[in-house]
């Protein structure tokens, strides 16, 4: 029986994990070395660098998205390594972010992936016996597996099992004892607090003889005879487990050692284990990534230090190729798993919680102690958000601090990210709107006075590159007894934003009375509802992240050429907008074909793996083809289309039926009988091939 605190120990560990990954990732290798990190930052006991927000991080991605295997193929069977490998080729962009694209039989990800792509399927593509043992036994096999802990909690048999399945697409013995390793190291933090006793037992899921056991022992071992000293024990390592021991990059042995020893030295601190592991050097955020998803469970929320969990504001980002997806709000994600992890129990799940995380629209309940969804301020002088509680449930608390008449200050959510939003460009996230003209913004608040001076309230959202605010009409709260008024609804559709994408959704705190306005708003709720429609005005775009904004693509080139894109691919190539969850939709847009023969539209795509391409391909030939996991016509037609010519298309997707229009006139309707029936949308040619595309038009039905 899965207890009940599952889903709060699951938000905890995601907390510990960034929190691992952000502290250690301005000292990772190979400038900084354990020396350089002594003499530069001595004692760490906070973060090292301050960021506008912490950009993606390959330890990130990979957990939270090779997990989607059980999404895509996992609802009615057991999944298999081959599918979690087909997960990497569905969510990454070949050679841009994720993870590290160091080369073939360099890195160990980039070599995985290239066996993917070239048909040798998982676990072969990750072979000792393909790949060699130094390719096959770096880090990976450990960094990418939190995941798979956290959604079996006290179960670190299933953890392991699941954890060398994910280990083995890309690597190998000692490469896979570290998957199940620490994925089982992770389960069993849901039963035990001790780090001793957490390693015991994750060590009887490995064999005892391996090289990643006789390490792990060695380190309990000078541990039991210099409990104090963890820098001793570091310069132990590398005398007997060093870098220079072992052949490649980011060998596992030497930083599994890390783990153990930060795990040991923390002396069951999350906080104090991470800043060890990050004082350790050699793969500083991985190994403080890891270790602070196993700390984070063990202490639960109760030991996540402020320090370290405010600057997160439970946002991280991402860089697989949904855009939207790249957002990830922590307490949202921690929900998500929590909801794999009741259905991998065979167990059901708390109605509110699966009430409570929906697939296409936005909700924040705030539904564990100190959550914020992201939330931010206007101006904290006169606006201050923080965590709080109105009677039994959590919210957030926004004390609106003696504002004056006719000024204006917003608590707001990014629902969208741009290059200037970050202080670097960490594997490359790139990112669509996760809201569009046309849905509704909703929110449920209590206002709490302690002046007689009640604020102005509005409903917004701004939209990138022009910056502009659009709001509803003004609401005032309704004066109570006492200073307490009723908890109050709001909800506002969003109009027409002329082809902007809106990068914030919020609330509009003004002044509107004489009295300066003192009190505080307690947000309960904050939601998107409804269908929306996008409009991608590429005169509107720019260049960011190696991508055009609001889109991500993969395969060939796409340049910007005043109010349209052209294409160009030398065999294939798709660009991706618009919501992962989009179901019905009415896609539209203009297509020139140039050269070649494939000129076409996306539907449905689940990534690159998954979807419908609909629209010219072939000489005098409309097609649709489905994508799973390989390429199969569902549907052609005879249309004479000619080069050079702009004509004006359309393409829907309704429940089971597909269509294609050209100039209006229906060319193409095929009903599938086993369809997708959400995904993104977009742009593709299926050949080598230059097209002009115009503006894109996405209306949900």
């Amino acid at each position: 029986m899965i207890q009940s605190d599952y889903p709060e120990r699951v938000y905890a560990g995601l907390l510990g994990k960034c929190i691992g990954v952000r502290l250690g990732a301005p000292v990772e290798p190979t400038v900084w070395s354990y020396e350089r990190i002594l003499e530069t930052y001595g004692d760490i006991s906070g973060y090292v660098k301050d960021y506008k927000n912490f950009a993606a991080d390959d330890d990130v991605n990979g957990p939270l998205f090779f997990i989607r295997a059980l999404y895509d193929y996992g609802t009615e069977r057991e999944i298999t390594a081959e599918d979690i490998g087909n997960c990497w080729l569905n969510y990454t962009r070949e050679g841009k972010g994720f993870y590290w694209w160091g080369g073939y039989g360099r890195s160990t990800e980039h070599t995985a992936y290239l066996n993917l792509k070239h048909g040798i399927p998982a676990p072969s593509s990750g072979s000792l016996e393909r790949n060699g043992a130094t390719v096959a036994e770096q880090i990976g096999g450990q960094i990418f597996i939190d995941s798979w802990g956290l959604i079996f909690p006290d179960n670190p048999e299933a953890a392991a099992r699941y954890g060398e399945m994910a280990a083995s697409v890309s690597h190998d013995r000692n490469g896979i004892y570290g998957g199940r390793f620490i994925a089982s190291a992770i389960a069993s933090a849901f039963s035990l607090k001790e780090p001793e006793a957490i390693i015991e037992r994750a060590l009887s899921f490995i064999p005892q003889e391996s090289e990643y056991a006789r390490v792990t022992r060695a380190v309990i071992d000078f541990y039991h005879e210099n409990s104090d000293d963890f820098r001793a024990c570091r310069a132990f390592l590398e005398e007997n487990f060093g870098y220079d021991r072992y052949p490649g990059v980011c060998h596992i042995i030497p930083n599994a050692g890390v783990c153990i020893l930060s795990l040991l030295y923390g002396k069951g601190s999350l906080s104090r284990s991470v800043e060890i592991a990050t004082m350790c050097g050699w793969d500083t955020d991985c190994n403080a990534g890891n270790v602070g998803t196993i700390m984070g469970v063990a202490c639960g929320l109760a030991g996540v230090e402020e320090k370290y969990r405010g600057p997160i504001n439970d946002f991280h980002a991402a860089s697989s190729i949904a855009g939207s997806l790249n957002i990830l709000d922590l307490p949202t994600e921690a929900k998500r798993l929590a909801l794999l992890g009741y259905r991998m129990a065979g167990e059901r799940a708390p109605e509110p919680l699966v009430s409570s995380t929906p697939e296409r629209q936005l909700l924040f309940d705030f539904p564990f102690p100190g959550t914020t969804h992201g939330f931010r301020s206007s101006d904290s002088r006169y606006l201050t958000l923080s965590p709080g509680r109105d009677g039994e449930r959590y919210v957030l608390s926004a004390l609106v601090d003696r504002l004056p008449r006719y000024q204006k200050k917003r608590l707001f959510y990014k629902s969208f990210y741009r290059r200037e939003d970050f202080s670097d460009e960490r594997y490359l996230p790139a990112f669509t709107p996760q809201v569009y003209s046309g849905q509704s913004l909703c929110c449920r608040f209590r206002w709490e006075a302690y002046s007689e001076a009640l604020p102005a309230l509005s409903l917004y959202v701004r939209t990138t590159g022009d910056t502009s605010y659009l709001e509803s009409r003004p609401f005032f709260p309704k004066r109570g007894v006492d200073g307490v008024l009723e908890t109050e609804d709001l909800c506002w559709t969003i109009p027409d934003t002329g082809g902007r994408a809106i990068d914030e959704i919020g609330i509009t705190v003004e002044g509107r009375e004489k009295e300066l306005c003192f009190g505080k708003l307690l947000l309960h709720r904050f939601s998107t509802e409804g269908k929306g429609t996008q409009t991608l005005d590429f005169a509107k775009e720019c260049v960011e992240f190696d991508t055009i904004t609001q889109t991500t693509y993969d395969g060939g080139a796409w340049m910007l050429e005043g109010d349209q894109v052209q294409a160009i691919c030398p065999e294939r190539n798709e660009l991706y907008t618009g919501n992962f969850y989009t179901r019905d939709l009415m896609l539209r847009t203009t297509i020139t074909p140039e050269h070649g023969e494939s000129h076409m539209l996306i539907l449905r795509a689940k990534g690159r793996r998954h979807g419908y391409f609909v629209g010219f391909d072939g000489k005098d030939r409309v097609r649709l083809v489905k994508n799973d996991n390989g390429l199969e016509e569902c549907a052609s037609v005879t249309f004479p289309w000619r080069h050079g010519r702009c004509y004006e298309v359309g393409a829907s997707a309704r429940g089971d039926v597909i269509t294609f229009a050209v100039e209006g006139r229906m060319v193409l309707e095929y009903r599938d009988p086993h369809p997708y029936f959400y995904g993104m949308y977009g742009l593709a040619q299926l050949s080598a091939s230059r097209t002009l595309f115009g503006s894109l038009v996405g209306e949900e039905l």
